[in-house]
């Protein structure tokens, strides 16, 4: 049985494959600080994209984009402001999402939540 660790890794490197196919450039997986954390930091054109990924084995308790709250969005703000503040990053930049399931499937994304 897989933990729920390992699968959320293998959801993200599974996820930095498909935006790559999307035309974007991967910058980051799983970037860290004590404070904070962002699963996919991509590039496109001239933006960066902070991208969560949430993956569900099913959807038994609810779509996985079903738990990004209000709440959620906040703290993917705070994480996307760190990592521009570390990287002096002065460009555009979008909050995003991909939602995953099962064998690791792709059931949406979505490019820009704010």
């Amino acid at each position: 049985m897989t933990s729920n660790y390992q699968s959320g890794h293998d959801a993200e490197k599974v996820a930095a494959e498909f935006l790559q196919t999307k035309g974007f450039e991967i910058v980051e997986i799983n970037w860290k600080t004590p404070v904070c954390e962002i699963d996919i930091i991509a590039k496109k054109q001239n933006a960066i994209y902070f991208v969560e990924v949430k993956y569900r084995q099913n959807f038994e308790q609810g779509k996985g984009l079903d738990y990004i709250t209000p709440k959620k969005l906040k703290q993917m703000e705070f994480s996307a402001n760190c990592w521009i503040k570390d990287n002096h990053y002065s460009g555009n930049y979008e909050l995003s999402a991909i939602e995953m399931y099962g064998d690791y499937q792709i059931s949406e994304f979505i490019e820009e939540l704010t």
